[in-house]
């Protein structure tokens, strides 16, 4: 069966834009890290998964330019959010990858330390 480009949707068309999307969540609960990479996932992005602040670093540094973005929890187990966060953002080859930190501390101070870090943006759970 072919389809015509008139007969694809926004939504196809979003999709196959995003397939070429690299996102790295690193999200240390099960549930929320299934719901957030199906839902990434059933929108087109490609999406890498770690558990932990070492796995996140280990990850990002192997996809390395290929990676477009990372969702990053703040409190993770072992090596928190903020120090994968200027850790990235003070090597070379990932320097450039947008960090957005997805946390449940939504206090100003958290907020600004997390941008102090290095931090694209901010958005709380």
């Amino acid at each position: 069966m072919t389809v015509s480009p008139s007969q694809i949707t926004e939504r196809q068309r979003s999709r196959q834009i995003n397939t070429d999307t690299n996102i790295l969540l690193v999200e240390d609960e099960q549930d929320l890290l299934e719901l957030l990479r199906y839902n990434l996932t059933r929108e087109g992005f490609s999406v890498e998964t770690a558990m932990t602040g070492e796995d996140g670093l280990k990850k990002a540094c192997e996809i390395g330019k290929d990676l477009n973005l990372v969702l990053l929890d703040l409190m993770l187990p072992g090596m928190d959010g903020l120090e994968v966060c200027r850790t990235l953002k003070g090597r070379d080859h990932t320097s450039g990858i947008p960090v957005i930190m997805l946390t449940a501390k939504g206090e100003e101070s958290d907020i600004v330390r997390g941008l102090e870090y290095g931090a694209d943006d901010y958005i709380t759970k």
